[in-house]
């Protein structure tokens, strides 16, 4: 009998419909600031190019967070849409960055720029979109006046100083060969890499835009750790059992890589000695020097000691914490 995919419930479907027309505004955002053409066809080849992943389709999440949190604070969305498209062109540019970085074949579905270009036109395509970035930054001054878009300047520094350096510890491991990591470890690295760019700061300055209060705006950094890592946990998984269809990057990728994930780590603190020796062993390996079986044999382990399921289980919890968070902070009051 032929699986049927569940109906999404209303609740689903209002999230989804409110991502559709965020994403219908920042793009239309985006299309209209980027360039498109130039006499120069290198440029002209350039401009292209930096097309190429902001048309790819994506969710849009941090635009919309931004947004949301605009609204829910009383402020105009519309006031928001320079620095929600900012959010997306810094997902752009660090997705490109981060493709090379980890070696990568496909994003959204398509293979990775570099994987098309080359990796030195793949790398001047992400810094051009960075440029950008902070080109569209600038712009709120004419929507939100001067104070306050250096405010949100000063925010997107902040989040810049996190990523990069969160990407620091993550891509040491691997260049140092790193095995000795516990949950901790792997945590302080998604706050640094993951949450800032992910929840935190969309959070942050859409409140800034909204008006709320310094302690408002203050909650979201715990709160957006929460949802942070949740979201890279999940993420983690989906790399491992998700459908590469509607995942749009390789299964399994995050083995091939050698990625130290919270499924990697529970497994080699829950298999035994010799097991933990043979993961390592194969993880340790260039992509290109580990086979298909060897990857697969990984991916048994963490299934074998149920290393996956508890990795669902610290996302979810890690919600349930962020929702308490969230009633604590935000309370609406009774009437």
């Amino acid at each position: 009998m032929q699986k049927t995919e569940q109906e999404p419930s209303p609740t689903q479907h209002l999230v989804t419909t409110y991502l559709s027309d965020v994403k219908r505004r920042v793009d239309a955002c985006i299309f209209d600031f980027l360039p498109t053409a130039h006499e120069h066809p290198d440029v002209h080849q350039l401009y292209q190019m930096m097309l190429d992943y902001p048309r790819r389709a994506g969710k849009g999440l941090r635009p919309a967070l931004c947004m949301l949190i605009c609204e829910a604070f009383g402020g105009d969305p519309e006031r928001a849409v320079n620095t929600a498209a900012s959010l997306e062109l810094l997902q752009n540019w660090l997705l490109i960055h981060d493709d090379i970085e980890d070696g990568s074949e496909l994003r959204r579905g398509e293979p990775c720029l570099h994987q098309k270009h080359g990796t030195p036109m793949a790398i001047n395509v992400g810094d051009a979109l960075h440029c950008k970035m902070w080109e569209l930054l600038h712009r709120n001054t004419e929507v939100l006046g001067h104070e306050l878009a250096f405010r949100i300047l000063s925010e997107f520094i902040q989040l810049s100083n996190q990523v990069v350096e969160g990407q620091h510890i993550e891509l040491s491991w691997v260049n140092d060969n790193r095995w000795d990591l516990d949950e901790e470890d792997y945590l302080t690295m998604c706050i640094q890499k993951t949450a800032w760019y992910t929840c935190i700061t969309p959070c942050r300055v859409g409140a800034i835009i909204g008006g709320a209060s310094e302690t408002e705006i203050d909650a979201f950094v715990e709160l957006g750790k929460d949802i942070g890592i949740a979201f890279q946990i999940q993420d983690d998984v989906l790399n491992l059992i998700g459908d590469v269809g509607r995942y749009g990057k390789e299964i399994a990728g995050d083995i091939s890589e050698g990625k130290r994930t919270l499924v990697l780590i529970h497994l080699i603190n829950a298999c035994t000695a010799t097991e933990a020796q043979q993961v390592i062993d194969i993880m340790a390996r260039p992509r290109d020097e580990k086979s298909e079986a060897e990857v697969e044999s990984v991916l048994q382990l963490m299934q074998k000691y149920k290393s996956i399921t508890y990795a669902q289980q610290r996302s979810k919890a890690l919600l349930q914490e962020a929702a308490g968070r969230f009633s604590h902070n935000f309370a609406l009051p009774d009437e």
